[in-house]
């Protein structure tokens, strides 16, 4: 039985690129993890400060578990170091798929690339500037008077690290929609008509990753809607073909 050799070679060579760009990207992360492990507990200082500026006098956060004191800075400096790591790992998945573009594509990717990373970057700072202390400022003063604030420093690295995935993600949702648009898949005019669904699905989504409450749930549906928006403006700079002639792609 005679095999083609011809086909496997190429994909060979692809799943060898692949591996090696995966693990540059391990090591990347690794590194970085290395060189930030001696500032893990400054780090945790910063990242829980907007929590601690606004506890009352006599509370501060504790540690529940004997490892935790360790292992919460451990766990932040390793979240860090992927975060730092994202434009080099984005780089290297663009190296790996940029060969199998055309020219054209490129020039439309490369912007949506550096755009992606502005955005989740943006994203994490409006979550560490604005959401946190305007959270923290509201559960920590409409709790009965006699109940002192004392946060595990365990579940509140969970809470941040998930209020800041979360915030990432969702200011990528105007290359999100630009792309559902250059793709064909939807037009501005049908998004635009499916607005109040949207709007409502904004709260549905805040309601279900973030904590369960009103008013942390509006922190992220709102941005999440006002960026939409965002996504049909720059969906109108995309021409659809009508009738043989190129025309905007208007609501």
């Amino acid at each position: 039985m005679s095999t083609d050799t011809s086909n496997q070679a190429p994909l060979v060579t692809h799943l060898v690129e692949l591996r090696n760009r995966l693990l540059k990207s391990v090591l990347a992360i690794l590194v970085l993890f290395i060189g930030l492990y001696y500032f893990a507990n400054d780090l945790y200082l910063i990242v829980s400060e907007p929590l601690r500026l606004l506890l009352p006098e006599g509370s501060s956060l504790i540690a529940t578990e004997v490892a935790s004191p360790f292992l919460a800075p451990l766990k932040l400096t390793f979240a860090v170091a992927v975060l730092i790591s994202v434009p080099y790992t984005l780089f290297q998945i663009w190296s790996f798929i940029a060969p199998a573009l055309y020219k054209n594509e490129k020039q439309i990717a490369i912007p949506l690339l550096i755009s992606s990373i502005f955005l989740f970057y943006a994203g994490v700072l409006f979550a560490y500037f604005v959401v946190l202390p305007l959270i923290f400022g509201f559960f920590t003063t409409v709790g009965p008077g006699e109940v002192t604030v004392m946060t595990d420093i365990n579940n509140y690295l969970n809470f941040v690290l998930k209020l800041f995935f979360a915030f990432g993600v969702t200011f990528e949702i105007p290359v999100a929609t630009y792309l559902l648009i250059k793709a064909g898949v939807t037009t501005v005019a049908t998004l635009s008509k499916k607005r109040p669904y949207i709007f409502l699905g904004c709260f549905v989504i805040g309601m279900l990753i973030t904590p369960p409450d009103i008013f942390s749930q509006t922190l992220l549906a709102i941005p999440m809607w006002m960026l939409f928006e965002l996504g049909l403006i720059a969906g109108r700079t995309v021409k659809v073909v009508v009738d043989g002639r190129e025309e905007e792609n208007e609501a």
